[in-house]
């Protein structure tokens, strides 16, 4: 199966979803769980958190958070892809983290949840695959409490000639051979590079949390700008 476009986007990680976390951590060299543990940094300062993280995939985010927070955190994750959300379920019950973490099939266009339920929203590489950005960041500053969060980590190409000329011979070339090796699927890793270069990173990102609602908007780079968190409150 190809993926081409972002409404099925959901029908690759399916497809992929056994090897997933072992693709990302090879192509990342194990970058990805910094990034992750950078995510958290970002969480709203309170003795208690609701914290809903969309695109949860196979929970890796849900259950870092869940290490770092403890009992004071609960975490509600959802994703399209229900192979994933299977996995994901698997790896909770196994750690003892059922108590604080409950997994959900679903789309971030049309959540599932009252108004003004989360104190945070989390999302790690999957704002991308969204088809409509606009809508589902309408519908994350719907479900955000006043005084809350988003925390969105996401690819994005880096300023330096240089850096960037090898990221994306690394994305258009070599992560994909990789992952056909991997996954055995030949073409579930050919849709990523053109995800990440046709995503709206920086200022333009900044621009479609402000259209939301969102204030005090920031870009944050990392490892030499291959990722960006970018971080919005509603009032």
């Amino acid at each position: 199966m190809e993926i081409t476009n972002k409404e099925e986007s959901w029908k690759g990680f399916n497809l992929i979803a056994n090897t997933y976390d072992q693709i990302n951590r090879l192509t990342s060299l194990g970058i990805d769980g910094s990034w992750r543990k950078k995510l958290a940094c970002y969480l709203p300062h309170k003795e208690h958190l609701d914290i809903l993280d969309l695109a949860t995939g196979t929970a890796e985010v849900a259950i870092e958070l869940s290490n770092i927070y403890k009992h004071r955190a609960k975490i509600t994750g959802v994703d399209p892809a229900a192979h994933m959300v299977e996995i994901g379920q698997n790896k909770i019950k196994e750690q003892g983290l059922d108590k604080q973490i409950s997994l959900q099939v679903g789309n971030a266009m049309n959540l599932d949840f009252d108004d003004n339920s989360f104190d945070a929203v989390t999302i790690a590489f999957g704002i991308r695959n969204v088809p409509n950005i606009d809508t589902a960041l309408k519908e994350i500053f719907r479900v955000l409490r006043p005084g809350g969060r988003v925390v969105i980590l996401e690819f994005s190409l880096p300023k330096n000639i240089f850096v960037k000329s090898g990221y994306l011979l690394y994305f258009r070339h070599i992560l994909p051979t990789i992952g056909r090796i991997i996954s055995g699927h030949k073409n579930a890793y050919s849709y990523l590079n053109k995800s990440v270069e046709d995503f709206p990173y920086g200022d333009a990102f900044l621009t479609h949390l402000g259209k939301a609602g969102l204030i005090r908007v920031k870009d944050t780079p990392l490892s030499l700008g291959i990722a960006s968190i970018y971080t919005g409150d509603k009032i």
